[in-house]
C-alpha cells in the first residue's frame, strides 16, 4: 500500500498560482487512482478532481474548472495539483487521496489512502 506526502501550500494573493505535489511511497503507485479534495473550516470535504492510474483521464468540480490542472508523473510516483487564478474562497486544506479499486472517483468514500493536508490560504 502506498503512503502520501503532499507539498506546495501556503499563504497567497487572489490571482496567484500554486502548485501542489503529492508523492508517494511504494513501487505499486502506478496502479492507483489518485483524486484531490479540499475541505474549508466548517465545510465538508470536497472533491476537486481525480486523474486514473494513467493519467489518461481527469475531470473536475465546476468550483475549479479552467483553472485547476491534475497531472501525474509514474517514474516520479508524484501527482500534481497545479492551481491558477486563485481565489480566497480556494481557501482550504487540500488532501490528496489514493486507491486501486476506487470506482466513483469523486467520492471520498472511495479513497483508502490518505496524504496529512496542507493549508491552502488566498487573501483578498
Amino acid at each position: 500500500q502506498v503512503r502520501l506526502a503532499e507539498s506546495g501550500g501556503g499563504l497567497v494573493q487572489t490571482g496567484d498560482s500554486l502548485r501542489r505535489s503529492c508523492a508517494a511511497s511504494g513501487r505499486t503507485f502506478n496502479s492507483y487512482a489518485m483524486g484531490w479534495f479540499r475541505q474549508a473550516p466548517g465545510k465538508e470535504r470536497e472533491f476537486v478532481g481525480p486523474i486514473t492510474w494513467s493519467g489518461g483521464s481527469t475531470y473536475y468540480a465546476d468550483s475549479v474548472k479552467g483553472r485547476f490542472t491534475i497531472s501525474r508523473d509514474n517514474a516520479k510516483n508524484t501527482v500534481y495539483l497545479q492551481m491558477n487564478s486563485l481565489k480566497p474562497e480556494d481557501t482550504a486544506v487540500y488532501y490528496c487521496a489514493a486507491d486501486r479499486g476506487a470506482a466513483r472517483l469523486w467520492d471520498p468514500l472511495e479513497y483508502s489512502v490518505w496524504g496529512q493536508g496542507t493549508q491552502v490560504t488566498v487573501s483578498s
